[in-house]
């Protein structure tokens, strides 16, 4: 029998009913959507519960489980950037038209006044009073230029997608536009999918809605047309992600087959990391132009304005723990199954038996919750290996215990030292992962490929620094350090000759040698008799020449 401890006990569902209050008819799509994501919940209700006590014939025990967070609005705790600068409508003060009326242009931008100003923050606001709020972007007054804009939005966290994401456009959606996705925390980014109301045209990429994918390759990145085209209707406003449908390949139309879900999330590569990520992007390469080409004569219509951003997520905590707080101005996984971090991703001081590994949703409902281990408890083998082994064997003849296959390349009867090429990493704990880093020795300039517990390399002779890759004053680089012939200071080039790339003295025609320090003619030798000895014969035998050819054509 499960008995749910007072600790794990369980909020109140959402979806008990509509609470007693009717929402102004403002708020009503805003509460619609919110509804939807609550009872969506409700739907992945499985992995609430880290543990519960469990009655037994020895008393109560607490039995562990793989757990998540519920999924949440992130967009109150998103962080919105926007670029380039001074791509927000305001200052200078500009007006704008409208699409549907394209030449009353009434509207008005103004950054100094709050009723007509647009800044960022209106993206993620709540709407109240029935006013809608939006930001928006300066004109198309730089066509033909393209009007470019980028909405940047990071969490500090990592988080898991767990429905669609809605943007909700004013004015017009983007005829074309891409949302990237980054899991490095906007180190780096990658296309999550292409919009275009001719995605050939734009992308050279056949147009394909998520329909159109199948259980093996759900995970491709593809150009929709569907939310691009303009239709003419001010109802047309919201741009999709879709999630919801991918997860239906597997969990079917109304997501009641959960565990079919959940299992591929285990069994097919990438499928998980394809709803993970840290920052998402938005690139606008084109604003709507309202079913024609860009009319040139009245550039005031073209522009973007985005009221609205959803993004129901949870937290990654890679299944140990069920509640995901902010703290200190950051989302923070409360860990559970002994791990640490902000997303529980490595085992708690003291509980490294074994190495950290990530809940598992199989087998369900309840899934494994990978618990790390105290050091030293049976199930680490009664030997430390600082979490870079979970294997060890007895020695007989030496009647000791060794850890096994030690990983993250340490060595060792406990895994304690760093294999040959690497070294100790001091700012690390010994049951890091990044406890061994690799020495680099330069293999041109050092005598190995290892260093020594700082991490200096053994250099050969004219090379220096940490891996070996530098030469000493006297030496040049050329694949490894040399002896310099000659340089600008110390090895001068003697008797007029010139260095040339400190490797050759390039010496004048009556010297040679290394620094063109020997004359050509050796000592008690009259080189200047010789030469001229040398002309006198030449010009003698040239004279007798010529006397010849004179009197070959002399008349007789």
């Amino acid at each position: 029998m499960r008995v749910t401890s007072p600790l794990s006990s369980v909020a109140p569902s959402p979806c008990a009913g509509p609470a007693p209050n009717t929402p102004q008819p403002a708020m009503l799509l805003q509460a619609v959507f919110l509804l939807l994501l609550h009872c969506f919940a409700c739907t992945l209700g499985q992995y609430e519960l880290c543990k519960s006590l469990v009655s037994t014939d020895d008393g109560s025990v607490w039995e562990q489980y793989a757990c998540q967070p519920k999924t949440a609005s992130m967009k109150d705790h998103m962080r919105i950037k926007v670029d380039p600068q001074g791509i927000t409508c305001g200052n200078p003060p500009e007006r704008f038209c409208t699409l549907e009326n394209p030449y009353l242009c009434s509207d008005e931008c103004d950054a100094s006044n709050p009723d007509l100003a647009h800044p960022p923050q209106l993206m993620q606001d709540k709407e109240r009073n029935a006013l809608l709020t939006y930001w928006q972007t300066v004109t198309w007054r730089s066509h033909p230029e393209p009007l470019l804009a980028n909405i940047s939005m990071s969490w500090n966290k990592t988080l898991e997608l767990s429905d669609d994401v809605l943007i909700t456009f004013e004015y017009g959606r983007p005829t074309v536009m891409v949302l990237d996705k980054s899991m490095d925390h906007g180190r780096s980014w990658q296309p999550y999918q292409f919009y275009a109301d001719d995605c050939m045209d734009a992308f050279n990429m056949q147009p394909k809605r998520v329909g159109d994918l199948s259980p093996a390759n759900i995970t491709r990145v593809i150009c929709t047309e569907q939310f691009s085209r303009w239709v003419g209707s001010k109802n047309d406003k919201n741009v999709k992600f879709e999630v919801r449908a991918r997860f239906a390949v597997f969990a079917g139309s109304r997501l009641q087959n959960m565990d079919s879900l959940y299992t591929r999330m285990e069994s097919m590569k990438g499928l998980r990391d394809f709803f993970t990520f840290t920052n998402l992007r938005m690139r606008l390469l084109r604003p709507a132009l309202g079913g024609t080409y860009v009319q040139r004569d009245n550039l005031l219509k073209y522009f973007y304005a985005i009221s609205n951003i959803e993004v129901p997520a949870r937290c990654k905590c890679n299944l140990h723990a069920s509640q995901c707080l902010m703290l200190d101005g950051n989302l923070q996984c409360q860990c559970e199954h002994n791990t640490t971090g902000q997303d529980c991703q490595r085992c708690k001081k003291g509980f490294k038996a074994k190495s950290w590994k990530a809940g598992s949703y199989l087998p369900t409902p309840n899934g494994t919750p990978n618990t790390c281990t105290l050091a030293g408890s049976p199930s680490g083998s009664n030997c430390e290996c600082y979490g870079h082994s979970n294997r060890c064997s007895y020695i007989d003849y030496l009647n000791i215990v060794t850890c096994v296959s030690c990983k993250h390349n340490t060595r060792g009867q406990n895994c304690q030292h760093c294999r040959l090429g690497y070294f100790r990493n001091a700012s690390a704990e010994l049951d890091d992962e990044g406890v061994c880093i690799e020495c680099n020795c330069n293999q041109m300039g050092s005598v190995h490929d290892r260093c020594n517990s700082t991490g200096y390399c053994q250099c050969k002779d004219g090379a220096t620094g940490a891996k070996c890759d530098d030469c000493l004053p006297g030496y040049y680089w050329k694949q490894g350090c040399y002896s310099n012939v000659c340089d600008e200071e110390m090895l001068l080039c003697q008797n007029g000759g010139t260095c040339h790339q400190s490797q050759k003295c390039i010496c004048p025609p009556e010297f040679k040698g290394v620094l063109c320090q020997q004359p050509r003619c050796e000592a008690g030798k009259d080189c200047n008799a010789a030469s001229s000895l040398h002309l006198t014969t030449a010009t003698l035998l040239l004279c007798t020449l010529l006397a010849h050819l004179l009197a070959t054509f002399t008349p007789h």
